[in-house]
């Protein structure tokens, strides 16, 4: 199976487009649990739904779009929901390897902290980020072992190990892990927070929250909140 296997997807095309849109994948858990499944089904069926809504990204033609997959603090969830979560991901990435091709034009990269990462896992990662860099399409993020203050506080300790002593908000964005900043920020499942994720690029976000769980999320739920979008006046604080 192809990382962003194609399928035919309902048409929709907007006048104003995000540069670049955060989504927290939220709810697999809740969905196995209305249907008697252990989690690791709700993770598993949620995979497929990152592998058609990145697609849909592409091609709608989003530049970036950010993907909260695996937070620092979901270390402590019980370690075969960890593990299985692990493997999941294995798998993400030897299909990356083995059928690149199926995903046209997107770019993939990996943002977050590599400790606790197996070697096997960050050696597949590299080959995923090598193997589409040179492409010019959707910039697809996956954060794994991401957390929004640990990524505040690594690019400030980077800016003082290369020599920094007044560091600017300039310093910071340019020294955190995705730019531009994030201008929708898409949330389903009926909670309404932002858990850590993109801390300093949701600074002027727009929000969009949803009663759907993720594994249930479709393509016509990415053009609402893109529908949705388009209405806001987006001020910047002026």
């Amino acid at each position: 199976m192809a990382l962003f296997a194609k399928k035919e997807t309902p048409k929709a095309e907007f006048s104003v487009l995000p540069n670049h849109i955060g989504i927290i994948m939220d709810g697999n858990g809740r969905w196995a649990k209305k249907r008697g499944l252990p989690r690791t089904a709700g993770h598993k069926a949620g995979s497929e739904v990152f592998k058609k809504i990145a697609k849909e990204c592409g091609r709608l033609g989003i530049k970036e779009a950010t993907f909260y997959a695996f937070s620092t603090e979901n270390w402590k969830r019980p370690k075969e929901e960890v593990n299985a979560l692990m493997g999941l991901f294995k798998d993400y990435l030897i299909d990356a390897e083995n059928d690149l091709t199926a995903s046209g034009n997107i770019r993939v990269r990996f943002i977050g902290e590599r400790n606790g990462i197996s070697q096997e896992l960050l050696h597949l990662m590299d080959e995923a980020e090598i193997e589409t860099g040179k492409r010019n399409g959707t910039l697809v993020n996956i954060a794994v072992n991401y957390g929004g203050r640990q990524e505040i506080v690594s690019a400030v300790n980077k800016l003082i190990a290369n020599g920094k002593t007044k560091i600017t908000e300039n310093d910071i964005s340019d020294s955190v892990y995705t730019m531009p900043d994030c201008d929708l920020i898409i949330r389903p499942s009926g909670e309404e927070r932002l858990s850590n994720f993109l801390l300093w690029q949701a600074a002027y976000s727009e929000f969009w929250y949803s009663d759907v769980l993720w594994p249930d999320f479709k393509e016509k739920d990415l053009h609402s909140a893109l529908a949705e979008f388009e209405k806001r006046n987006r001020r910047f604080g002026g």
